[in-house]
């Protein structure tokens, strides 16, 4: 990954709680709790979602970062949101997770050597991952859920 790639994931990485506060506000209260579909997350449970996978990924890079050989564990996001209840979660509280990690989480990451960066450790379930593979993902990740949050409030709005 070339330095200016990085930097601009970074951004995004830095940049993208905004966005996501900005999609939760454009959610009609109404359709707050509601699920397209059996299986598939409201508004609601996509933020306590995002608060947990915040918190998980935190470790992750500084496991990566910091450890001789990381072992970064998957785990079963959609089991984690029955198991936990997300409806039942406060959404201030996801919203202060996220802030708080994401910013915290940027200044580290901004802070990282090339060898921290070039580090491999292995994804429990995927394999090998790397400080890089890292970030492509977590860069991705609020915005990709900003988009299921708009796909779900235009879906909300067509029902009828």
């Amino acid at each position: 990954m070339s330095p200016e790639e990085r930097a601009a994931l970074i951004v995004q990485y830095s940049t993208a709680p905004a966005r996501l506060h900005q999609a939760w506000n454009d959610v009609p209260a109404p359709a707050r709790l509601w699920r397209p579909a059996p299986g598939e997350w409201s508004a609601h449970e996509v933020i306590v979602h995002c608060a947990d996978s915040e918190a998980y990924a935190a470790i992750r890079i500084r496991l990566l970062a910091a450890e001789p050989e990381p072992i970064i564990v998957g785990y079963d996001e959609a089991h984690w949101a029955e198991v936990f209840s997300y409806h039942d979660r406060p959404i201030a509280s996801a919203f202060a997770v996220i802030d708080a990690v994401r910013a915290s989480t940027a200044d580290l990451i901004l802070h990282l050597t090339d060898a921290q960066w070039a580090k491999v450790g292995t994804h429990t379930t995927s394999g090998p991952y790397s400080a890089e593979d890292w970030l492509h993902s977590y860069a991705a990740h609020l915005d990709d859920h900003v988009a299921q949050i708009h796909t779900n409030v235009a879906l909300w709005s067509s029902r009828n």
